[in-house]
């Protein structure tokens, strides 16, 4: 029997350009998470090698090598004027110590676009967090600015298990976009206002991720990192609480889930760092074995002076901070650490 014909229109991909910025692992998932919903995603990569590879063989030849993209899903290129004069809404995929190097030049017409940065961590050159940065030295207000929070590892985006965004903006018309652009059949988005909360939790669950990294490679077993875990949501919610008032649950996924993912989970850059620091390595060797940025390690300075200047009791952020800037001794640090938790 034929096929009965229906004349409902088939759905089509908003038209909505989007570009990616940063070539790493995240920044791949991106790109991956975005093609669910767009026609062309622009790309815009470290180097010349990078683009060739990935025209050449339609997969980023160094991250997330599994993942391939249809050749005329993409269009790559290494310049950001390119990039942000083709494109309405721009995602920052890099890491934290290389976005001021590439937004400084950035010379073309950028105040109606909308940026949204997936980075968690602090543009040192700055020493402050991205909306900062990029409303203090580019007047991008944070009506044109989002963040991505939540507990999404690249490494399963690229095998689609289900993963859960969340996307914080002040304009419910940039959310709505956002969350159509992102959502997909292994996307859940989830929208929110409060958008300093939501990068100031994604930085400090790698701090603490850290944490749990040294306690694993120090012996410590799962029921102390199951109360060190929870010290660590507390002493976020004391430290957001802190920086920006506002109303928030940080048992929801974007702090809790975000923190539990990172402290756990064996993808987690910033708990291997810790782990082999735990082991014995130097914080130095431990940086350099690594093949990945843990961001972790350059947001600790800035949050730990952040917490004393502000006067607050941030017990785990002093003593990670001790253990990677001030050379103390990590099973000592961590040994006068068990007696300030609960």
């Amino acid at each position: 029997m034929a096929k009965k014909k229906t004349n409902e229109p088939k759905t089509l991909k908003p038209e909505i350009a989007v570009g990616v910025l940063g070539s790493g692992s995240f920044a791949t998932a991106i790109v991956k998470m975005l093609v669910e919903n767009s026609k062309t995603v622009h790309w815009c990569v470290r180097n010349e090698f990078v683009k060739g590879a990935i025209e050449l063989r339609h997969h980023n030849p160094t991250y997330l090598t599994s993942v391939s993209f249809a050749p005329k899903s993409i269009k790559v290129t290494t310049d950001i004027n390119e990039l942000v004069s083709q494109c309405e809404i721009i995602v920052l995929a890099t890491p934290s110590i290389y976005l001021s190097d590439q937004m400084e030049k950035m010379t073309c017409e950028y105040r109606d676009k909308i940026f949204v940065s997936a980075i968690k961590g602090i543009v040192p050159k700055a020493n402050d967090v991205v909306a900062h940065y990029l409303r203090d030295n580019f007047e991008i207000g944070f009506r044109n600015q989002a963040v991505i929070a939540g507990p999404c590892h690249a490494e399963e985006v690229a095998m689609e298990r289900l993963s859960y965004l969340t996307i914080a903006t002040v304009e419910d018309e940039v959310s709505e976009k956002l969350c159509q652009l992102f959502s997909s059949s292994f996307i859940k988005v989830e929208p929110s206002k409060d958008i300093l909360g939501n990068e100031y939790s994604a930085i400090l669950k790698n701090i603490y991720a850290i944490g749990a990294g040294i306690a694993g490679g120090l012996g410590y077993g799962d029921n102390f990192t199951a109360v060190f875990v929870s010290n660590a949501i507390r002493e976020m919610e004391i430290f957001l609480e802190a920086i920006y008032e506002a109303p928030r649950d940080v048992n929801e996924s974007a702090y809790l889930g975000d923190l539990l993912v990172t402290a756990y989970s064996l993808f987690s850059r910033n708990r291997n760092l810790g782990n082999l620091i735990g082991k014995g390595y130097t914080v130095k060797s431990a940086i350099q074995s690594m093949n990945m940025i843990a961001e972790g390690y350059y947001a600790a300075d800035s949050i730990y002076r952040t917490s004393k200047e502000k006067g607050m009791k941030t017990p785990i952020i002093d003593t990670i901070y001790g253990i990677l800037y001030e050379e103390k001794n990590a099973e000592k640090q961590f040994k006068k650490l068990t007696a300030k938790l609960t």
